[in-house]
């Protein structure tokens, strides 16, 4: 909800754009300037501008519903980012329009003098207005300079209010040299000139109004020395062992929610944690009013998602290798060195294996995992005894000189296992 300050401000500017504009109308009317023109149609802009800011913020000030459970605050921000569309469509637009008309066909101004006597009450009278909006502006900025301070503001209607006062001061400047120039130089153009200018001005206000508001809309965080501060009193408090998390937004200028994630001591009972937890809320708001509402999540560090890495995938081998070691132990076979050295050679050698060397992280085991063979072949342990058995038959065929081997089922197993091997 907007301040009674921030009201007063966007007041004095309704009241002082409404009386400009009516006066700028009737000297363009009367002389025929474009410039003077752009100026009355700025002004114009202005007014409606004050309105919306006056209906956001009424709309902002409603209470919470069941719907709208964090009130309408952000209302406020919608309009004024209305403001500033309005801005660059209406008045950057139409003021650059006529400029443009008025160097393609030039005429001369007509009766200058009221031009001037007009150009220098509206100074006068948004000179106040800028001046009340920038009191109410350092104000609420503090130490900090002036875009530095814009940029830390949460309260549309007073940089609203700034924006428009200082690019309708530069616009009547820009305008009062336009037409003395013109006058002097004898040259209408010029006056045209003076209105796209007044329209390049307002170009790049609405723009800079539009970037703010996009920030407030958006979601923006409280100031960064009160994120410090919050967590100052969280994480002082007895029975806190840290704070994991904080997370603010502004939902209006005084409307601030706060969420905090606390790591509490594992001996704490459940009573005195909801007693730290009101401390907590009472000491923040005490030092912060702005804050509206505190929610508060107790988890520990770990199991908090932003202080935990994420878990790590099981690898396809894991359910084979993890065994309990009673199981391990009972499954433990015994080899010889040269089996051993055998089984080296085959894990290093075969790409296709489903085997893995064992890591420094992966589980010591006793089980091994057979390497995975083409359908039809043997183990390679097997095949490479394959022409041992097969040298042996053949000796034994020239030992008892048979043409035939002793058994021809023999044979046809070794030929078999040979053709395997193979």
């Amino acid at each position: 909800m907007a301040a009674h300050g921030s009201k007063a401000v966007v007041y004095a500017a309704l009241a002082g754009n409404l009386a400009i504009a009516a006066t700028k109308f009737a000297a363009a009317a009367y002389t025929g300037s474009s410039a003077m023109l752009s100026e009355a149609v700025h002004s114009t802009v202005d007014t409606g501008n004050q309105g919306l800011l006056l209906y956001g913020m009424r709309r902002a000030a409603r209470p919470a519903t069941p719907d709208h459970p964090f009130g309408h605050g952000l209302q406020l921000y919608f309009w004024a980012f209305v403001v500033a569309i309005l801005i660059f469509g209406l008045g950057a637009g139409v003021s650059i329009y006529e400029g443009v008309d008025k160097v393609r066909n030039p005429h001369p101004v007509e009766s200058p003098w009221v031009n001037y006597v007009v150009l220098g009450l509206s100074i006068l009278f948004e000179g106040a207005s800028w001046t009340v909006a920038l009191k109410e502006f350092r104000r609420h900025a503090g130490r900090r300079g002036l875009l530095a301070g814009i940029h830390s503001s949460k309260d549309p209607s007073v940089f609203t209010v700034l924006f428009e006062d200082t690019a309708a001061l530069t616009g009547l400047v820009i305008a009062l040299a336009g037409i003395y120039a013109a006058e002097a130089l004898g040259d209408p153009r010029l006056d045209g000139v003076a209105s796209i200018a007044i329209g390049v001005v307002l170009a790049i206000t609405a723009m800079m109004l539009a970037r703010e508001c996009q920030r407030l809309l958006t979601g923006e965080s409280v100031d960064p020395e009160v994120r410090r501060d919050i967590r100052r009193i969280a994480g002082e408090q007895a029975g806190v062992r840290g704070v994991n998390d904080l997370l603010s937004m502004h939902f209006g200028p005084n409307d601030v929610f706060v969420a905090l994630s606390l790591d509490f001591d594992d001996s704490l009972p459940a009573g005195e944690v909801e007693r730290v937890v009101t401390r907590v809320e009472r000491q923040v708001r005490a030092a912060h009013p702005i804050v509206s509402r505190i929610f508060v999540e107790a988890q520990c560090f770990q199991a908090h998602g932003r202080g935990s890495a994420p878990p790590r995938r099981r690898r396809p081998w894991a359910a084979t290798d993890r065994q309990p070691a009673a199981a391990a132990s009972s499954t433990k076979t015994s080899r010889s060195p040269s089996m051993s050295a055998h089984w080296s050679s085959t894990r290093s050698t075969r790409a296709g294996s489903r085997y893995r060397p064992a890591s420094s992280d992966r589980p010591r085991s006793r089980v091994k995992v057979m390497p995975t063979r083409r359908a039809g072949s043997l183990p390679s342990r097997v095949r490479n005894r394959v022409p041992t058995a097969a040298a042996r038959l053949r000796d034994r065929r020239r030992s008892t000189g048979s043409i035939r081997p002793r058994s021809s089922a023999s044979l046809r197993t070794a030929t078999k296992i040979s053709r395997m091997a193979s």
